[in-house]
């Protein structure tokens, strides 16, 4: 599954087809690898939600990257880096806990997870919306 994995993150990367679609095929290959067809409502609900991340920096200019939470899910179940996901972030995510993103969507939260913003003027801002 990992290779399927890999191969539908790399027609990402291509433009081939958008954060959406390929979370909800990495979505229904998990699930066929699982053998899990049922869901719970609450967890439909909540898989059904976007993790945003927005980088303002006047240095290195805006980032903002969309990753749905049912993405993230698979990503983490296939043992994924999940920061290697996220495009042109690398300087800004280096320095934020992880743990406290992955905790938050285990124990499904929304709102604003991290709110962070530096001397020089650059934030970091990630929700659960």
């Amino acid at each position: 599954m990992k290779n399927e994995i890999e191969k539908v993150l790399t027609m990402v990367q291509e433009g081939k087809i958008d954060a959406a679609k390929a979370s909800e095929l990495i979505y229904l290959l998990n699930e066929r690898e699982s053998g899990n067809t049922t869901k719970t409502s609450k967890a439909t609900k909540y898989t059904d939600k976007i993790l945003r991340i927005r980088i303002v920096s006047e240095e290195d200019g805006n980032v903002s990257v969309n990753l749905p939470i049912k993405l993230i899910k698979v990503l983490l179940s296939a043992g994924m880096n999940i920061a290697a996901s996220i495009p042109e972030s690398e300087k800004y995510v280096k320095n934020i806990d992880l743990n406290v993103i992955l905790e938050a969507i285990d124990n499904e939260l929304d709102g604003e997870i991290i709110d962070v913003k530096s001397s020089n003027g650059e934030i970091v801002s990630i929700t659960i919306e």
